[in-house]
């Protein structure tokens, strides 16, 4: 270790002792995609039981309302599990919000179910490092925090929500909530590339469904009395994507409509994903979509009601963010981890916290890689390595280092 006191290195080697690999593999034996409300409320128990280490009050908090525009236009509930949130000494003088998420992108249906050893000695198993084991570094930190004459002076809130690859929709209230005051945050994303490296800035996103109303009628004997939904949802795509520009991508992701091919169709449903770096590149977007949907609707003589809107907002790194970072990547170097960060087309939690101005570092979790497929893996020995690293920051940060 570089310039760490003797009370910093025993707090790291506690932390390093606390991350256990047998618990990552266990979690990631319970299926807890988005859509599984079972499996979460198992994952949930199970977290809950280990974080019965560390004081406060914990409860399960109930996820807050969301829709969904299904195929036929129809506006449904969407059900999600309970989010865990953890408050510890709420009076303290110096606040801190830590967070992370128990769902992964995979389905109890999906063919990615089983952890096994790889032969060079990676981990591979469904959310291993998105973030089951980026969990365990979060909790093992705070264990061995909780020992640190810091703590004393430092309080903090966990979230660990049940949405957040679906977008945090029924999160993003508490998370709000919890970031209000919150000196600086921590986020354990698995790490932005296999080395370490952090997720520095990120664009926001948005996703928008567009319903789409038009008129039936018969293809050869009175066309022109219909007005084609099909035909509407195509010119408001292309319209969407021509918004596209440095800075701004635009993914039209799917189109739900059609009809018999002599009816013509009065119904489509267009799903766009866009992505703003910057604020004012997201103000920009909101009027492009707002003029597309005026002037599609007026020229093709159709209903449009759009759905979603921007649910992560850009997270730039400003002034107070990059302080946060070089405290991190500082407490590597003292750690012999040599981390930087470079900006990252993803969207996470992080977004939501920095909307709320609160400094955060969003990739403290595992090194690792290839997540969201088949192929995700850990790098076992990353645990000890990143449990250090949080409880070091934690403690810097309890000492005023920002």
């Amino acid at each position: 270790m570089g310039e760490c006191s003797s009370i910093e290195r025993q707090l790291v080697e506690r932390a390093a002792d606390a991350c256990r690999l047998d618990e990552v593999r266990a979690w990631a034996a319970v299926n807890s995609g988005s859509a599984n409300l079972q499996g979460l409320a198992t994952m949930a128990d199970l977290l809950a039981a280990r974080m019965a280490v560390l004081p406060g009050t914990l409860n399960l908090r109930d996820p807050g309302p969301v829709t969904a525009l299904d195929p036929a236009g129809r506006t449904l509930d969407v059900s999600h599990g309970k989010h865990l949130h953890l408050v510890v000494r709420p009076d303290a003088p110096r606040q801190l919000l830590l967070t992370g998420h128990m769902d992964t992108v995979y389905a109890a249906d999906h063919a990615f179910q089983q952890v096994r050893d790889l032969a060079d000695g990676r981990v591979n198993g469904p959310g291993v490092a998105d973030m089951k084991g980026g969990l365990a570094v979060m909790i093992a930190a705070l264990q061995a925090f909780e020992q640190h004459p810091g703590a004393a002076w430092t309080g903090y809130e966990v979230i660990i929500n049940s949405d957040e690859e679906v977008g945090s929709a029924s999160s993003a209230p508490l998370i709000a909530e919890a970031a209000r005051g919150k000196l600086a945050a921590l986020t354990y994303e698995p790490s932005a590339l296999p080395d370490g490296t952090l997720a520095g800035a990120r664009p926001g996103s948005g996703n928008f469904s567009f319903d789409i109303r038009g008129r039936s009628a018969h293809a050869g004997r009175n066309p022109e009395d219909g007005r084609n939904a099909v035909t509407a949802a195509a010119e408001l795509a292309l319209r969407l994507e021509a918004l596209r520009r440095d800075g701004l991508t635009v993914n039209v992701a799917r189109l739900d409509g059609g009809s018999p091919n002599n009816v013509v169709p009065d119904h489509a449903i267009l799903r766009v994903n866009l992505r703003p770096r910057t604020p004012e590149l997201e103000a920009a977007a909101r009027k492009g979509i707002e003029a597309a949907v005026r002037e599609v609707a007026a020229a093709r003589d159709v209903q449009i009601h759009r759905h979603g809107g921007f649910g992560r907002r850009p997270k730039p790194l400003d002034a107070a963010a990059l302080r946060l970072f070089a405290l991190v990547e500082q407490a590597g170097r003292d750690l012999g981890q040599q981390i930087t960060h470079k900006d990252s087309g993803g969207v996470c939690d992080g977004n939501n916290i920095a909307a709320c101005g609160v400094p955060v570092v969003d990739t403290m979790g595992v090194r690792g890689g290839a997540i969201h497929s088949a192929d995700e893996y850990l790098i076992p020995q990353s645990l000890g390595e990143r449990a250090g690293l949080s409880a070091l920051v934690l403690a810097r940060l309890a000492k005023g280092a920002l």
